[in-house]
């Protein structure tokens, strides 16, 4: 159920708002949505649901070979057209105007700089499908490359420039149609084994190969299916991460991520592996083998020395946490440089002399840039733990989160976001670990809205630890004032309350209503220790649960918060969270919300599509009567506690959720109407585990703050 879901819908696109006078754009280039999207007027004096939606997302992005340019994408959305529309920047480091690379009127995105520097490739939608397209650095010359039926998802170039390699459906089971040709017009889905249906599609047989082709300057030819006929995907399944695969600087190997298990075994398991392909030879082996856990992230080093990538130990433990391994092509030796590192390491970059790699890892509630002495552990003794700490450095440091990085030369940049700023682009120095903002995408909003205050509180929790604490404070606080406060409950379970910037769980937007939010870094997140993070798995009704009591408890301390008025919301694990201390609370809270939450565990176990998450932080299935752990989850199950249901609670799911089908809202909705307690359901048919159209996101705001200030906020004030 964790994900870094931030980081990882890899084509969510995302958007730009300079005013035009910001912008160097060509007379010769047309007028798109896009811009007229990117000068609406900023009237909005805080937070609101229409707002968000004039934010510039920032995208992906990539460094020019000299480190000197950046391109990336910005995505703006139309709330009228009810969806996205993506466009290139390129910003010349030093300079505070990015330039209007591309004015498609379509979407463009997967920007990457050509290995000479001479041309951006990117992929568009303009010719109908996603295809590879290519534009000179001043914006001219933009030229269809591809014309592959179907389109690609994604694609690299080969460092060298001779090859590229992408991504895209390959239909390698028999369609329905292809089954009974005679029955046009049937329609059904059909299963003799698990994972059926995976986060949000029902499985149809086509799955995401690579692909690699010739790359002749203004044309591909010659490609060739590396993973043919094989029923699995890469990048996997659910998000496709483009850095899931990865060439090496010589372009004779690929190196990609793939879950090469499928039906039941598919379905309990998280053991994917590092694949190497020749592209001489055509071969392809398989570097992880018996390592049990994820593997993912593959980097080679500049010199074909050595790889990198990203393991866990734990089978069927999706949170497990994120190791840096270093595998050695000359001795075959694989080697965990992070095992003495209490904390994850991902999103690895090497420098140009591969003596070092700079990666990121939470810490406290924020996500920061780390650095590793690679050349002094590559000989090391393993058990030589001082030496193998000493090894790592914190680069950055602040309240805000370090997303993704790159480096080229000795230029590192990287996109960084705080709960009081949206994704914006950053350099950071190498020496001091200081960062400069390098793209200012919503200045025009951020000149014309209150923002709220985010603050540190430490809160000590029942069995005597220390639990960071995050309040966000309304704009314009007055401390004189009493607020009604909103205990806020993160999903996962195994994600981070750190100082993301949400386009719906928005602290901005919650604080704007002249709320105070409270939302603990309770039990079960990484950034404190793997022990602090493992300690929910079999304990879903245990400390954690304890952890926000004592958050909330704690908050009502405070002179300026109304404790008579607290409301309790959450998504995911954070709705079981909402469901589970709905029956809990002792009357705390005045009102509840629910979003995407499990209510039954046992009905989840049985329906939900990833089972080994079930088996892992469950304990196992629900029959397993002798099995301790898993009967003590089960035992604390939210539905075991509708009795003491006492307060109205407003229940959301999306029809397309499979990860937590929506079954579960109707089951809590139907006993809190059976038990008299006002309630309210939402249903969205056409969204999954979370809501990302833009009329749909808007109208889940105006209902999500109706309903706590129907029940939070007195008559008479």
């Amino acid at each position: 159920m964790r994900r870094n879901l931030f980081l990882s819908v890899a084509v969510v696109l995302i958007i730009f708002s300079c005013k035009e006078s910001q912008l160097k754009i060509s007379d010769s280039k047309k007028k798109s949505t896009f811009d007229s999207l990117a000068n609406q007027a900023i009237t909005e004096t805080k937070f609101t649901p229409e707002l968000l939606w004039k934010f510039g997302r920032v995208g992906d992005f990539d460094l020019s070979p000299d480190g000197k340019q950046i391109v990336y994408q910005v995505t703006r959305y139309s709330i009228a057209a009810n969806k996205g529309f993506s466009d290139l920047f390129l910003l010349t480091i030093g300079d505070s105007i990015p330039y209007h690379l591309t004015t498609f009127e379509g979407s463009e995105f997967n920007p990457r700089w050509r290995p000479d520097g001479s041309k951006i490739g990117f992929i568009a939608t303009e010719s109908g499908e996603p295809q590879l397209w290519e534009i000179t650095p001043d914006g001219k010359n933009a030229k269809q490359i591809t014309r592959i039926p179907g389109g690609i998802n994604s694609f690299e170039y080969d460092p060298t420039g001779n090859k590229i390699l992408y991504t895209k459906e390959v239909q390698v089971k028999p369609t329905l149609n292809e089954i009974y040709p005679d029955l046009p017009k049937a329609n059904v889905y059909m299963a003799e084994d698990l994972m059926y249906r995976h986060w949000d599609r029902w499985e149809d047989g086509a799955y995401s190969h690579i692909f690699v082709a010739d790359y002749m300057g203004d044309s591909i030819i010659n490609p060739v299916d590396i993973m043919s006929n094989e029923p699995y995907d890469s990048p996997m399944s659910p998000y496709f991460e483009a850095n899931e695969i990865a060439w090496s600087n010589d372009g004779k190997y690929i190196a990609y991520t793939c879950k090469k298990w499928y039906g039941k075994e598919y379905a309990i398991s998280t053991n994917s592996d590092i694949y190497l392909y020749h592209i001489e030879t055509k071969q392809t082996q398989n570097l992880s083998e018996g390592m049990p856990g994820y593997d993912k992230y593959p980097v080679f080093s500049h010199n074909g020395k050595y790889l990198l990538w990203m393991t866990m130990k734990t089978p069927g433990y999706e949170s497990d946490k994120m190791n840096m391994v270093l595998y050695n092509f000359e001795t075959n030796e694989k080697k965990i440089l992070t095992e003495y590192f209490d904390q994850n390491a991902y999103d690895y970059v090497w420098t140009n002399d591969d003596k070092r790699v700079y990666f990121i890892s939470e810490i406290r509630g924020t996500k920061q840039v780390y650095v590793i002495d690679i050349e002094l552990l590559i000989n090391a003794d393993v058990k030589d733990k001082d030496k193998f700490v000493s090894a790592i450095r914190q680069v950055t440091d602040g309240m805000h989160d370090y997303t993704a990085i790159k480096l080229q030369q000795q230029t590192l940049i990287g996109t960084r976001m705080s709960m009081a700023m949206a994704t914006e682009i950053f350099a950071i120095d190498l020496n001091n670990g200081t960062d400069k903002q390098l793209t200012y995408t919503n200045k025009n909003i951020y000149d014309n809205v209150s923002l709220a205050t985010v603050k540190k509180r430490w809160v000590k929790t029942v069995d005597g630890k220390q639990m960071l604490v995050w309040h966000i404070l309304p704009p314009n606080f007055d401390s004189t004032r009493k607020y009604p406060a909103i205990l806020y409950c993160q999903g996962g379970p195994q994600s981070m309350v750190s100082q993301f910037f949400s386009y719906r769980w928005n602290f901005q937007i919650m604080a704007a209503n002249d709320y105070i939010i409270v939302a603990p870094n309770r039990r079960g997140l990484p950034g404190f220790g793997q022990e602090w993070n493992a300690q929910i798995s079999g304990d879903y009704g245990g400390l954690n649960m304890k952890d926000y009591l004592s958050a909330i408890d704690d908050a009502k301390t405070l002179p300026y918060v109304d404790g008579q008025n607290l409301g309790c919301v959450g998504a995911s694990y954070g709705g079981f969270s909402v469901f589970w201390l709905a029956g809990n609370h002792q009357k705390r809270f005045k009102a509840f919300i629910a979003h995407c939450g499990m209510f039954n565990l046992e009905s989840q176990y049985a329906a939900t599509e990833e089972v080994f998450f079930t088996n892992h932080d469950l304990g196992g299935p629900f029959w397993e009567k002798n099995n301790t752990v898993a009967q003590r989850s089960y035992a604390n199950s939210p539905h075991r506690f509708v009795q003491n249901w006492d307060t109205p609670i407003m229940i959301i799911s999306g029809e397309k959720d499979f990860r937590i089908p929506y079954t579960e809202s109707l089951q809590a909705f139907n006993c809190a109407q059976l038990r008299g307690i006002p309630s309210k359901l939402l249903i969205f048919p056409d969204e999954t585990h979370f809501v990302l159209k833009p009329q749909n996101s808007i109208l889940w705001q105006r209902e999500f703050f109706a309903w706590l200030d129907r029940w939070l906020k007195p008559k008479n004030i």
